[in-house]
């Protein structure tokens, strides 16, 4: 049985099953006027409230409203005549839990006919279920179920639940059908923003490039500044395109000179990108002999050398004189 057909079911018999918890649900029509938006609903949350202020009721309807699909959404429930799926809201605060771009749209339709968009089709939740339930509710909607929310959100979503709820990101994985590896790396991305003060949902695609490649998590570590100058450089646009944070940043890091200087801020991307080609590091031979030379010279090649059994130290020293040989015939060449 799908997602949806699940929920319905549950839905017939007036009550909704969340994590093995049975929501004991009344259906109504309520006057749409007196419900309230969801704050911490991770649509409206990256809207309104990424900046960390607690938004009014207001602002919530205002920029909603001034969503694209939100206009979509008006148009099809005025062609349908009404909603298709109820809002689910909680008792009490009378908040949309789940369907505030839907109700956004039904104030827009209310301002041209009062009349015949007064009342809304609800699920009404008790006052009283928990705050965990109802964001394993979302999660099962929108991760789960029909994946509408941008990964922005979703991120949203699952940092809010790991951070402020304490869910752990294994727990996560396998109530939303996630890898662990997923969860942590949408966690890890969202918290990164948040911790640079990024408020652009548009540049979610900026900072997953940059999490994401091993060869930059590794320059990361070796260059602790660099954080600051690729945000830095996202924010004012130097850095035009997150799929140049994916193409061009680990050629750079494959230069340790100008990741050096790329780190310090002494050079752009573009400009880090084009020295590093220039010296060879997105040349295969080239990265091949630099990381072997990497691997002769590190000082615990002796101890490596003299921890082998007197047969593999044999084998060793015999590879090693056949590619001294190799590289003095070469330098003959004078290539």
């Amino acid at each position: 049985m799908s997602e949806r057909k699940e929920t319905a079911a549950a839905q017939a018999g007036d009550s909704l099953l969340i994590l093995g918890t049975k929501v004991p649900t009344t259906t109504q029509m309520l006057p749409q006027r007196n419900l309230k938006f969801f704050a911490d609903n991770p649509r409206v949350y990256s809207v309104v409230r990424a900046n960390g202020k607690q938004p009014t009721q207001e602002e919530m309807e205002q920029q909603l409203g001034a969503l694209e699909h939100v206009r979509e959404l008006r148009e099809d429930i005025k062609r349908n005549g009404g909603l298709i799926e109820p809002l689910i809201v909680r008792d009490g605060t009378m908040e949309v839990l789940e369907g505030n771009s839907r109700l956004a749209a039904y104030r827009q339709l209310a301002t041209k006919d009062a009349f015949k968009w007064a009342m809304v089709k609800c699920t009404v939740l008790p006052a009283d279920v928990k705050d965990s339930l109802v964001f394993a509710l979302l999660g099962q909607f929108h991760i789960k179920g029909k994946k509408d929310w941008a990964p922005y959100e979703q991120a949203g979503f699952l940092y809010r639940r790991c951070k402020e709820q304490k869910i752990p990101p294994q727990t996560l994985s396998a109530e939303l059908g996630l890898s662990t590896k997923m969860v942590t790396r949408l966690v890890e991305t969202y918290e990164f923003m948040v911790e640079h003060d990024e408020v652009d949902i548009n540049k979610w695609s900026y900072y997953e490039e940059y999490l994401k490649s091993n060869k930059i998590k590794k320059a990361r570590t070796q260059y602790p500044a660099m954080d600051e100058k690729v945000v830095e450089s996202i924010k004012d646009g130097t850095i035009e395109r997150a799929m140049d944070l994916r193409d061009q940043l680990p050629t750079v890091c494959g230069s340790q000179a100008v990741l050096k200087r790329f780190a310090q801020g002494k050079l752009t991307l573009e400009e880090a990108h084009e020295r590093a080609i220039d010296s060879g590091a997105d040349n295969v031979p080239y990265k091949k002999a630099s990381a072997f030379r990497r691997w002769i010279t590190e000082p615990e090649i002796e101890s490596v050398l003299s921890g082998c059994s007197p047969r593999v130290r044999d084998k060793l020293m015999y590879e090693l004189e056949k590619i001294a040989n190799r590289i003095v015939a070469l330098k003959k060449k004078n290539y």
